[in-house]
């Protein structure tokens, strides 16, 4: 049922669809926002794997000594 969801057409719609409801003026606005957005996650992850190795390396003590 759900094996050719996504047809070359189908794309086709959905982009002539968004242009019609945000008008082809906000559209690059959009994407340059997603973009920024992306590139901020993607280096807020990469910050979080980087810290945790160092957490690991040095635990606290454990509770109760």
């Amino acid at each position: 049922m759900l094996r050719n969801a996504f047809e070359p057409w189908h794309l086709i719609l959905i982009l002539v669809a968004l242009v019609l409801l945000f008008g082809s003026k906000k559209l690059p606005d959009m994407a340059r926002g997603l973009g920024r957005s992306m590139r901020i996650l993607k280096s807020e992850t990469k910050a979080l794997k980087d810290e945790r190795p160092a957490d690991a390396a040095h635990p606290e003590s454990a509770p109760g000594r």
